[in-house]
């Protein structure tokens, strides 16, 4: 998401940094550069525009161009202005579900994920928000469109309402209101029929839904690859229906962006949540700082720290911090750490996360580096006997021969994995002793160091002190924040090669 704009602006951006002295037409022809980057990327003229104006208004006075650092003033003014293109001012981007039961109505043209954007959200709204859903769909033209959502709702655990073969969508809206009241549920979400273009019958059904329902959410689920289409979309349902948020899915296969950039500064709509993937858990809220750091290469801590929170185990995170700040740190070690990494979405979800994220991808992709790297780094630990494990400096010719071979693999491949994890075992006794492993886990999970251990949520001001102390380790929160490969743009010699094809 965003890959291509974030590219063009890191390079007019780094050129400005680099200058020192600024002045106004320096500002002008970067501004210039920005604009066509916008256009390219996909973003509307009107916008493209109106964004540029608002930047060179506020970039090109006495205040930036005189002070000590106009770069980073000039990529702070565009990282805010792109804050309020995304967001506007209005909307904290919090799903309203405070009535019981809360109705959420979904709507959407055919083909844009509708169906699993609302099992996403459901499953999101179980876990996080620990409310009980109840799923219902409306869909009586797409063949096995309500026995998809079935089988969606008992992958993920959440209710749908029983199909009752020859009813309207109006009954099934009436019937799956009743359960909800009935069944204690406090939200119940309503999966509205498509069409492959918006016509009158698909407007009134999605309409008279709407009366009977009375949501408090409507929200228009529309694919992000379609571009500007998207927020015509957008703009069409909302003048006819009434939409409250706006989902865009398939946002992984989309390197431009310009819909997220047009949809709320065209439709006034905010967008509540980006669709990045397959998986159930693929989907996240779209929060425009947030955004607007990925964009201008700053990264995402907040949400690696998320992610890490998710899927961290207190026991396991407390034991492994009392044997990392001993210097203690072998293959069992290493092999939970890369199972962490799967868990939080793989190595390209995390560096799109960390500052300097368009430089460190590349330098990952040269060096052939993916999950299925770590999936064979795996396969290699779990060769090896417990007393292997436990102490790899054991491990001579023929040990290595017969791991090597346990694997599928080379011992050429094992020998890469022993110096990684040499080189991670002497990072992880400098960081014991300095103290810097627990002042980053103190600031990714509150004064506690660890979620669950009693500590309170992480401020700005700790996330951000992680963040820093995430840069000097080159480090992954959730594993004792060591990480195969450093935050530049290079690789370290352990690994370097490892993913390389043979």
């Amino acid at each position: 998401m965003f890959e291509n704009l974030s590219d063009r602006l890191s390079g007019v951006f780094e050129r400005l940094t680099k200058q020192g002295a600024l002045s106004e037409d320096d500002v002008r022809t970067a501004l210039r550069e920005v604009r066509v980057a916008l256009l390219e990327a996909d973003v509307s003229l009107p916008v493209a525009r109106d964004f540029v104006r608002a930047v060179q208004d506020k970039a090109t006075g006495q205040a930036v161009t005189k002070s000590v650092t106009p770069g980073q003033q000039v990529v702070k003014i565009v990282h805010d202005e792109l804050v309020h293109v995304l967001g506007g001012d209005a909307d904290d981007g919090a799903l309203k579900i405070d009535q019981v039961p809360a109705p959420i109505l979904m709507v959407g043209l055919q083909g844009s994920g509708k169906t699993t954007t609302t099992a996403k959200l459901a499953k999101r709204l179980t876990e996080r928000d620990r409310k009980r859903v109840l799923m219902a769909s409306l869909d009586t033209n797409r063949p096995a469109a309500m026995e998809q959502l079935a089988i969606l709702g008992s992958q993920i655990g959440v209710d749908t309402l029983p199909i009752v073969p020859g009813e309207t969508p109006v009954q099934i809206a009436r019937r799956a209101k009743q359960q909800a009241t009935l069944g204690g549920y406090d939200v119940y979400m309503l999966d509205t029929a498509g069409r492959l273009h918006i016509d009158a019958e698909l407007i009134a059904q999605a309409a008279e839904v709407r009366d009977v329902a009375n949501p408090r959410e409507t929200l228009l689920v529309v694919d992000g690859l379609t571009g500007q289409d998207a927020v015509n979309v957008a703009t069409e349902f909302d003048d006819k229906i009434g939409v409250t948020g706006v989902v865009l899915t398939r946002m992984d296969g989309d390197g431009r962006g310009g819909a997220a950039l047009s949809m709320r500064a065209i439709t006034g709509k905010p967008i509540r949540f980006v669709g990045l993937g397959e998986k159930m858990d693929a989907i996240e809220t779209f929060e425009p700082s947030r955004i607007a750091g990925r964009i201008l290469g700053m990264g995402d801590i907040v949400a690696l720290v998320e992610k890490a929170q998710q899927t961290f185990e207190t026991e396991q995170a407390e034991r492994m911090m009392k044997r990392f700040q001993k210097g203690q740190f072998n293959m069992n070690d290493l092999k939970m750490q890369m199972e962490q990494m799967l868990k939080m979405g793989g190595v390209s979800s995390m560096v799109g996360m960390l500052p300097g994220a368009q430089k460190m991808a590349k330098a990952v992709d040269e060096a052939g580096f993916d999950d299925k790297v770590i999936a064979r780094q795996i396969a290699l630990i779990q060769s090896m006997t417990r007393k292997e494990r436990a102490n790899p400096q054991i491990l001579q010719a023929s040990r290595k021969k017969r791991i090597a071979a346990g694997a599928g693999m080379q011992v050429s491949d094992l020998n890469k994995l022993l110096k990684m994890h040499r080189q991670m075992s002497d990072m992880m006794k400098k960081m014991g002793k300095g103290g810097m492993l627990k002042k980053a886990m103190a600031g990714m999970f509150g004064k506690g160091g660890l979620p669950g251990a009693g500590g309170a949520a992480p401020t700005e001001e700790q996330l951000q002190a992680a963040q820093a102390q995430l840069g000097k380790m080159g480090g992954f929160p959730g594993a004792g924040g060591a990480n195969p490969f450093a935050t530049g743009a290079s690789l370290p010699p352990g690994l370097s090669g490892f993913g390389k094809k043979r």
